[in-house]
């Protein structure tokens, strides 16, 4: 085993360190005789950006009747038919009303039979009334007996029940004509929905006339076109930054050129187990009824905005060991600097990132830089 002197050590140190400063020197000329790394740049801007949506959907219409007869019967007329215009309360049915017209002559002739019965019976009252007012006073003179004037007290008792009677049957006499009278009513069949505007469309037919139809039965089915109600479905990922009131604008190839604009006005409290995506329902204005139900229709869900964002080009944004960030041109051109950034809104083309950021990013060539990397900026 060999002894080095202290000597010695100095002078392999002194070696060592020429030999890491020849190194560093190299690079350095190395870097400086590298060329400079051709790029595009463009310039940090400032203004309003919006996260945006886009979603398919269908149209629906806001409010819908279905007109159907509160009483089965022969359909002997149809007023309207499909996509007619219909008012509130206009009739847009007839049924056959021979059997309900007959049941209203019967419910008056019941009438007529009670009313002659209670007049009968306080007729009857009257006179046992008067009977019993004679008896007493014989009585009181000792002309009649006793059994004779509880034999009138009894008729008069008798008559009073008998008019109670009367009373119920020409009660349930009356009762049972108003009810034929409404069942007549129910054949001239009315669309007398309850809300909303006073003017509807006939959107669909379900009979024909002459046809025979059970109490319920569907005849029409009667919407509102304006305004109208758009249906769509977000994914989890935006369902949280989702909320009523929300601005949606809409399109549809049925008005090509045309955008609609709605507003979010109910979000479904579940998700579909199929798809794992949650109702949205969006009302929207029709001016002139362009739109119709069952039209396809494309939305932008506005998610988020920021009307004073700082940003970049999405296409300026890198990453350098896992950190995105960009390169920022230095004040003279001639080199560009690493600086980290956090994304924010993507706006088509642009990303806000924080506040802080100016003047020019490269967009093209950025992987051939490093921080302090000389650049030669492309002419556009």
């Amino acid at each position: 085993m060999s002894h080095r002197t202290p000597s010695t050590w100095l002078v392999l140190a002194a070696l060592a360190l020429v030999g890491c400063s020849d190194g560093a020197a190299s690079e350095a000329r190395a870097a400086a005789e590298r060329p400079p790394v051709p790029v595009e740049v463009a310039p940090v801007g400032r203004g309003p950006l919006r996260l945006v949506r886009t979603v398919t959907g269908s149209l629906e219409a806001a409010a819908q009747f279905v007109v159907a007869p509160k009483v089965g019967g022969r359909i002997a007329e149809l007023a309207v038919d499909l996509g007619d215009a219909v008012e509130r309360g206009q009739v847009v049915a007839v049924l056959d009303d021979d059997e309900f017209a007959q049941a209203e002559l019967e419910a008056l002739a019941d009438l007529a039979v009670a009313e002659a019965s209670q007049a009968e019976a306080a007729s009857a009252l009257e006179i046992a009334e008067r009977a019993l007012e004679r008896e007493e006073a014989l009585r009181e003179q000792g002309v009649t007996s006793e059994s004779a004037l509880d034999a009138a007290r009894s008729e008069v008792i008798a008559g009073r029940a008998s008019v109670a009677v009367t009373q119920a049957r020409l009660a349930r006499a009356r009762a049972s004509l108003d009810a034929a009278r409404i069942r007549l009513g129910y054949t001239r069949v009315r669309a007398d929905w309850s809300g909303g505007d006073d003017r509807r469309v006939v959107a669909e037919r379900f009979v024909d006339a002459g046809a025979n139809v059970p109490a319920n039965a569907a005849l029409f089915s009667i919407v509102e076109l304006d305004p109208m109600q758009a249906v769509v479905f977000v994914a989890e990922r935006d369902y949280a930054r989702l909320s009523v009131g929300q601005r949606v604008e809409l399109a549809t190839d049925a008005a090509p050129g045309r955008t609609f604009e709605g507003r979010v006005v109910r979000i479904a409290p579940m998700f579909r187990r199929s798809t794992r995506q949650a109702r949205v329902e969006v009302e929207l204005a029709n001016p002139g009824e362009a739109l119709k139900p069952g039209m396809f229709v494309r939305a932008e869900l506005e998610l988020e905005r920021d009307e004073d964002a700082t940003h970049v080009p999405f296409a300026a944004l890198t990453e350098r060991e896992g950190v995105t960030g960009v390169f920022v041109l230095s004040a003279d051109g001639a080199s560009v600097r690493w600086q980290p950034v956090e994304p924010g809104i993507v706006d088509g083309e642009r990303v806000a990132v924080q506040d802080g950021l100016t003047g020019q990013v490269v967009v093209l060539g950025q992987a051939l830089c490093d921080d302090g990397a000389r650049v030669s900026v492309a002419a556009r």
